[in-house]
């Protein structure tokens, strides 16, 4: 038996729902070029769950059932406002968040394909409201509820800053929560999946995957790439202060990826909104400032920029605050999430592999008393 370090290479599972082959992602044989350019976050939330694309009439009543879970429980709101808010991340409040919102659901351990399906429908819409509402708290401001009338990606930032977006920032959003709504088997969901194998809860599930999320080598990096930038401040700073980071052996976050050779191919639709937003907002220079470490990177390493690395600047372009990254793309991947814990029950097999054993060969015991 021979080992993998991070099982990289490794096919650990069969799946219908997302594929990355020769450098193209698919969700369910869908290009994710097509469904960025033309589709809408609640159209892709159903194609991953159902594994089809919705009918009018199906969209409709997804659209629906989406908006009238959103609302939160005054428990949990209560719960959000507990918090230590000068000190505790984001993420971790999100972690604890859904944790919490299993018990206040009367269907939480009931296992048949129906009520995961409903509770799914309850997750999915009840993690935005937890990050627009955490951001609120935090600054001394009321929750605000959804509209009926607002798609999932206007009302996400309806909730977090209480007034309608403009069309462009709707767009940005929409195709930000379509490009990381599922990516193959991701650390995140290969845990979601580890976990809910042993036939744990969704919630169980949801939570351990939001665990793993929060990692900087996950979902942590877009809040890196936009503190980098920071750090960096103009554009002519910007070749020098990565020659220091790679004179340094530091890593630069937001470039390259594991599963793909070429390039990510997702980076290049929120290129063209960072470069769409940052001129909008009068602050072009963190556009260029990405660019031009993309293209010396690319140069000197052939690492091309990764989803992560544009995605930065158009959040920060929209007002988000830098540790609201991770938490947004959880709002987005927790769609791919529940997909693969609803497609792992249904087939289910306890995952468990084994380890090389590298320790010591068989030792003898000794007694404490002569050790």
């Amino acid at each position: 038996m021979s080992s993998q370090k991070g099982l990289e290479g490794i096919v650990a599972t069969e799946t219908s729902i997302s594929s990355i082959i020769n450098d193209q992602l698919t969700y369910v044989g869908y290009k994710i070029d097509d469904l960025a350019e033309n589709s809408s976050f609640e159209e892709v939330i159903y194609l991953l769950w159902h594994l089809k694309m919705p009918t009018q009439a199906e969209l409709d009543e997804l659209k629906a059932d989406l908006t009238a879970n959103m609302n939160l429980d005054t428990a949990v709101i209560d719960h959000l406002r507990s918090y230590d808010l000068s000190s505790v991340h984001p993420m971790a409040a999100l972690r604890s968040a859904v944790s919490i919102l299993g018990l206040y659901d009367k269907e939480a351990d009931v296992m048949d394909e129906a009520a995961n399906q409903r509770k799914a429908v309850r997750i999915q819409a009840k993690i935005a409201t937890i990050v627009a509402a955490f951001a609120r708290i935090r600054k001394g401001q009321d929750p605000v509820g959804p509209k009926e009338d607002l798609s999932f990606a206007a009302n996400f930032l309806y909730m977090l800053n209480g007034k309608e977006p403009e069309d462009v920032e709707v767009e940005a959003i929409n195709k930000a929560l379509i490009l990381h709504a599922d990516h193959e088997l991701n650390a995140s969901t290969f845990t979601a999946r580890v976990c809910v194998a042993t036939l744990s809860d969704i919630y169980s599930g949801v939570t351990a995957a939001i665990g793993a999320l929060k990692g900087p080598l996950h979902g942590g990096a877009n809040e890196r790439v936009m503190a980098m930038l920071t750090d960096i401040g103009d554009e002519e700073n910007a070749v020098p202060y990565i020659k220091e980071k790679i004179a340094n052996n530091e890593k630069i976050m937001g470039m390259g990826h594991r599963v793909y050779k070429s390039g990510d191919p997702r980076a290049k639709h929120l290129k063209r909104m960072s470069e769409r937003l940052t001129k909008l907002t009068g602050q072009p220079k963190w556009y260029n400032m990405s660019v031009k470490i993309e293209d010396f990177i690319k140069e000197e390493k052939g690492l091309p920029a990764n989803v992560d690395f544009y995605s930065a600047s158009v959040y920060h372009s929209l007002g988000i605050d830098h540790d609201l990254f991770t938490p947004l793309f959880a709002t987005s991947r927790v769609s791919g999430w529940l997909a693969h814990i609803l497609e792992q029950y249904d087939n289910n097999r306890l995952i468990r592999p084994r380890a090389e054993y590298v320790g010591p060969d068989t030792q003898d015991y000794t007694a404490i008393e002569n050790r």
